[in-house]
């Protein structure tokens, strides 16, 4: 209600303008490392437990799913195939990260008291580790085979096969499970570590499993 410019002209004369420069200087400066690291494995669900499976079929190591108490009483181990049923199932893991040279260029405009600048850098760096992570999403259901004719409203309402999911939200809360993930894995490759609070570092920086079966949505414990 104000006298001001709308909303629309600030992206026109603020918004545009300030993401383009830093794009440019993105690039120009060098500050963007992305990597990505990833991986199929072979599993076997057991009541809760997703169990990883060797190249012969040796246990490497388990992921315990919380259940709900409610609703359908889901877990994520419930969309791969059980162990009794003689057949093994496969299961994607991903870590992507945008390196550590942006996470260092964001905390120096912070020392320096720079907030709108480091604001802005920061909130880019992070949508874009975000953007790399649909995109080899996206990479892995087409290796998996599925999807790739979804439109962008299903992609936004996750109507889609082949969900991705993150640790420390609501389908798998427990970040210890980053552990396993790291064992598999091996993020350090990709200058990836993980903290003492099972944190990623740097913070632009992301992991998720992807599980292939159709029904497999998004769920709160």
């Amino acid at each position: 209600g104000g006298s001001g410019p709308s909303y629309e002209e600030l992206v026109e004369t603020q918004g545009r303008p300030r993401l383009r420069m830093w794009l440019e200087r993105l690039q120009t400066e060098n500050l963007l490392e992305a990597a990505v690291v990833y991986g199929y494995y072979r599993c076997v669900s057991d009541g809760d437990t997703l169990i990883i499976l060797g190249e012969e079929e040796q246990e490497l190591t388990r992921f315990v799913f919380p259940r709900q108490r409610r609703d359908r009483h889901l877990c994520l181990a419930d969309f791969f195939r059980p162990k009794d049923s003689g057949e093994v199932d496969v299961i994607g893991l991903q870590v992507v990260t945008m390196g550590n040279r942006v996470a260092q260029a964001a905390g120096e405009l912070f020392a320096k008291d720079a907030y709108r600048d480091y604001l802005e850098l920061h909130g880019l760096s992070v949508q874009l580790t975000e953007a790399l992570a649909e995109y080899w999403h996206a990479r892995v259901r087409t290796e998996l085979g599925i999807g790739g004719d979804e439109s962008l409203d299903d992609m936004l309402k996750v109507n889609i096969a082949g969900c991705r999911y993150s640790f420390g939200y609501p389908a798998c809360p427990n970040l210890e499970d980053q552990a396993q993930l790291f064992e598999l894995l091996d993020p350090s490759r990709i200058g990836v570590q993980l903290s003492e609070e099972f944190q990623l570092h740097p913070e632009q920086s992301t992991s998720a499993v992807i599980v292939h079966h159709p029904e497999a949505k998004y769920f709160n414990v």
